[in-house]
């Protein structure tokens, strides 16, 4: 394991508070002689939020989802220099495919959001709770305060 984090990603729900998860992230690796910065979005498939009961064919509404996801995206990471080939927007459940991304990009670093609302699950998330538990690397949880203004 070396001395300096390599690859830092960055899962994002793009709320107003992604870019400044990700400003943290960048100045982190800035500190780690410029490590790599890939930001990732989840999206999760529609099948599961409704249930997959609706006798209907939702792709058109998934990849319009997919789109605005992306568009999104990428207001954010390129506000921060983050290059088009380093953001990524994937489809599944969001700890799942995050340390999926992690395993096979060589991750080192997951940083995410927290809202530090009460209890262990609240205090991270549900989101950031599974990433947590299931990471294989280091994760940093980012707390953005009610302000908006984010702190460790």
């Amino acid at each position: 394991m070396s001395e300096f984090y390599q690859h830092v990603l960055v899962a994002v729900d793009l709320t107003r508070d992604s870019g400044l998860v990700l400003a943290r992230a960048i100045r982190i690796a800035r500190r780690n002689q410029n490590a790599r910065v890939s930001i990732m979005h989840t999206l999760e498939p529609l099948g599961f939020a409704y249930g997959g009961d609706i006798p209907m064919d939702l792709t058109s509404i998934q990849d319009q989802l997919d789109g605005h996801a992306r568009d999104r995206l990428a207001e954010i990471a390129d506000a921060h220099g983050i290059p088009r080939e380093d953001q990524h927007v994937v489809v599944g459940m969001p700890d799942a495919e995050i340390h999926r991304f992690a395993g096979e990009r060589d991750v080192d670093l997951i940083v995410v959001g927290s809202h530090g609302r009460t209890g262990f699950a609240l205090l991270l998330g549900s989101t950031s709770t599974g990433v947590l538990h299931g990471a294989k690397c280091d994760v940093l949880a980012v707390r953005v305060g009610a302000d908006g203004e984010a702190t460790e």
